[in-house]
């Protein structure tokens, strides 16, 4: 009879929880998907801020039965916090549905000060993507997904690239992190770098583009800015039973007749989550635009391609001068993540990411003409890989030395290549790298009396960089070695780092920022091969170390106002692509030598940020900021052993260097206005204005100013946003301004060459995207980009934008 008891009692307690368990379904309110992530609290006055969950992957929140006069708050980016009485959402069988918000002042960003902090309560400007912007924007790679938002800056050397361009600063003086872990290396170089297409933006949870100096938080490299992104974490189950979901998705683009597909998965238990998601893309050769500028009819065809026959390079003439031959490639994508939940205070994260590729032709070298023929018959990038695997552990137990504690242990393995060989010639040469990097980071936060919070913490980085290169004969198949592009006995560049940062709310009115940072760095490369190239040393070193710091201060006076000052400066440490460099540019004119005393490049800049609220429908901010750029790398004459020249290969050759040996300033500003005109319509408008200078020497040493490369023409984005029950629909036009010859700072990397005699002409484009939801798991997107097949370049590109291209997208959720 006892055990009839024990069984009626435990499916009595069993029921009760049951019973006691409530559950809400958050929904975007145009599309009525799920949203995951919405964070629900008490918003009554007795305990306002007590949060009650956050919504799982299915949009559902799961709680212990509360009382129906609660009122209750939903907050998620990106969204308008939603404040309910639980009593009514009853009455809507438990369901929110959320509206997306025209403009957002007070979300959360992560990557400032690397925790939760209030975007209006911190002094830098910071742009964020969300994952729903992304699946809005139908981005085909990374670099579109940036260039999106209107703010960032695209050049673009061929279709597999995009390299941003941050206040004036790109490549190597702008830092790439993914989940908290550094991108950048130490061969990424001064030129123009495409890495960001190794990260697929349908993984991404959320980007933030923290715009200028970010080296107290990721010290080398953020002289322009830090761009962040974070990848989509798995999630748990909150109830007993597994939780089961998933999405996929497939897109057609005709104007590269782009083919790309996802799948992702999620398995949750109260425990152990996981997250996998793949994707694979294929582009074909890219269509410009054809309607073009009558002074320029010529300007961006592709006239001939070079196709190999019978034994030799033949010019083929294109039948379609607008398809930029030569310019397809095709990519994979595979992020795999762990979550094991120890308790409500300890967390391990495992992430794992692979992205590889085809070759990616180069194909503004594809475009070079030489005395009436190609310059080269093939050019391109070998497939780029990129490894990334991390472990993080979370601590959230507060305890005297910190509120939260995060180390993280990450390794990254690159492989690039540069494959070449001249038209009508059989010698291919091949450029091979290896990066293996390993990074840890240790990151802590503690509040001190409320108003004060610290965070603090160290990074520790390592770099081991492998480089050979060999010359292959197409014809005999014979090879032999050449001069690699880095020295090939072994490169290492390590680094150590503390950083310390403050955030004081004197009051309401009040929030000061300050922090600092010191870095320290060595680099040591080895030559060990001299048969091919007759280095004079066999050794290069470098050590130095770096001290920078910010401080910024939020006036919050009332009456939807908020005034911000920030001053904060950058530093950026050269790294193998500056201090190793060597080859002789003309035998017997100049031969550049490597320079193991190079210094940090110094950015110190100051920004005002004004910005105003109206009628809590509209925003407008203005972001102006100067810069002042120290100790640039630039080549230079320079002496070896007390000589300005030596004998070399048997001829005198005056001998050069990269050098510390300039000076410049960069100002600008950023007009961003958000207003939500009606409820269904909404429209934005940015525009970005870049203006750079170089203390440069005129012939007889005079000096002078000069234009600075990198700087963009003044740019923008207009966006009118209309949203009806199951549908949106976004008009927005994009545009840049002429970049005239008399601004590019020639011989540089503004690439003249691939521009018209007078420069790089302004455009403009039109655009239409629309989305339906065929019901609450299938959603269909269709788009018009560049309605009028406009011909364009962005600024510095020797590569066309797409011309007229219909999207098409089926998305789906379970």
């Amino acid at each position: 009879m006892h055990k009839l008891y024990i069984h009626i009692l435990f499916f009595m307690v069993t029921v009760g929880v049951s019973y006691a368990q409530q559950t809400i379904k958050v929904r975007d309110k145009v599309t009525q998907t799920p949203l995951e992530g919405v964070v629900v609290s008490y918003s009554n006055a007795d305990n306002s801020g007590n949060i009650i969950g956050t919504t799982d992957a299915r949009g559902i929140v799961t709680f212990l039965t509360i009382d129906t006069s609660a009122h209750l708050s939903f907050f998620l980016f990106g969204y308008k916090t939603a404040f309910m009485k639980y009593a009514v959402i009853l009455k809507n069988a438990g369901v929110v549905n959320l509206d997306e918000s025209a403009y957002h002042l007070n979300e959360l960003v992560f990557s400032a000060n690397k925790t939760a902090e209030k975007k209006s309560d911190i002094p830098q400007q910071i742009q964020i993507i969300g994952s729903g912007n992304i699946q809005q924007g139908n981005p085909q790679t990374s670099a579109d997904m940036l260039v999106q938002t209107g703010k960032v800056f695209m050049q673009m050397s061929q279709q597999g690239g995009g390299s941003p361009v941050l206040r004036g600063f790109e490549s190597n003086r702008v830092l790439m992190v993914v989940d908290g872990v550094r991108m950048n290396n130490a061969i990424y170089r001064g030129g123009h770098l495409q890495n960001v297409i190794t990260i697929d933006p349908n993984v991404l949870d959320r980007v933030e583009v923290m715009f200028g100096p970010g080296s107290v938080m990721y010290g080398s490299d953020a002289l322009g800015g830090v761009m962040h992104f974070y990848t989509k974490k798995p999630q748990l189950s909150t109830g007993d039973k597994m939780l089961v979901t998933g999405s996929a998705f497939t897109r057609y683009s005709s104007a590269n007749q782009e083919k790309t597909g996802n799948v992702s998965l999620n398995i949750g238990w109260k425990k152990i989550a996981s997250f996998t998601t793949f994707t694979i893309k294929d582009f074909g050769d890219l269509r410009s635009g054809m309607n073009k500028n009558p002074a320029y009819l010529t300007f961006g065809s592709r006239k001939y391609y070079a196709v190999r026959i019978n034994g030799k390079d033949s010019m083929m003439v294109n039948s379609d001068s607008s398809v930029q031959k030569g310019s397809g490639y095709s990519q994979y994508d595979i992020m795999q993540k762990f979550l094991y939940k120890v308790n409500n205070d300890l967390d391990f994260i495992v992430n794992i990411q692979y992205s590889n590729s085809s070759d990616v032709p180069r194909y503004d070298r594809l475009t070079e003409m030489s005395g009436g023929k190609l310059k080269y018959a093939e050019w391109y990038y070998g497939p780029q890989t990129r490894f990334f695997a991390s472990v993080s552990a979370e601590y959230k137990k507060e305890n005297m030395f910190f509120k939260s504690a995060r180390i993280t242990l990450a390794t990254q393995n690159i492989k690039e290549s540069r494959i070449d060989r001249s038209f009508n010639k059989t010698n291919k040469r091949y450029l091979d790298e290896e990066v293996k990097v390993t990074t840890i980071n240790a990151d802590f936060n503690k509040e001190l009396r409320e108003k004060h919070e610290l965070r603090y913490g160290v990074e520790v980085m390592t770099n081991d960089v492998n480089s050979n290169g060999y010359y292959k004969d197409i014809v005999t198949d014979s090879m032999w070695n050449t001069k690699s592009r880095y020295p090939d006995g072994g490169n290492k560049q390590n680094s150590f780092a503390a950083y310390f940062t403050h955030r004081w709310e004197i009051n309401k009115k009040f929030i000061l920022s300050d922090g600092v940072r010191l870095s320290s760095i060595s680099l040591k490369s080895t030559f060990k091969d001299t048969t091919v190239f007759p280095y004079p040393f066999s050794n290069v070193n470098n050590n130095f170390s770096a001290l920078n710091g910010n401080i910024g201060l939020v006036y919050l006076p009332g009456h939807d106002w908020r005034l911000v000052v920030l001053a904060a400066t950058g530093f950026r440490a050269g790294n193998l692509d500056d201090v190793t460099k060597f080859f002789d540019s003309k035998p017997g004119s100049v031969l550049v030598v490597p320079n193991g005393r190079l210094k940090p490049e110094y950015v110190t800049s100051g920004e005002i940020t004004i910005a105003k609220e109206f009628n809590h429908a509209t925003l407008v901010e203005l972001n102006t900021y100067f810069s002042s750029f120290s100790n640039i790398i630039i080549t230079a004459p320079y002496q070896l052993n007390g000589q300005d020249s030596i004998m070399y290969n048997g001829k005198l050759t005056a001998v050069q260097a990269n050098q510390n040996k300039r000076n410049a300033y960069i100002t600008g500003f950023t007009l961003n206005v958000e207003s939500e005109l009606t409820p269904s319509f909404s429209m934005s408008h940015s525009l970005t204005y870049t203006y750079g200078r170089l203390n440069d020497k005129t012939s007889n040493g005079k000096d002078t100013l000069t234009p600075l490369d990198h700087i963009p023409p003044v740019y923008g984005q207009s966006s009118f946003v209309l949203k009806k029950k199951k549908f949106r629909g976004e008009f927005f036009v994009r545009y840049s301004g002429w970049k005239f010859i008399k601004d590019y700072r020639l011989g540089a990397e503004d690439n003249e060459s691939y521009a018209t005699p007078q420069g790089m002409p302004g455009w403009v484009t039109f655009n239409l995207r629309t989305e339906y939801s065929i019901n609450k798991f299938i959603r269909a997107q269709v788009a018009l980009e560049n309605m009028l097949d406009t011909h364009y370049r962005y600024f510095a590109s020797g590569f066309s934008a797409s011309g007229r291209n219909v999207v098409v997208a089926l998305r789906a959720n379970f």
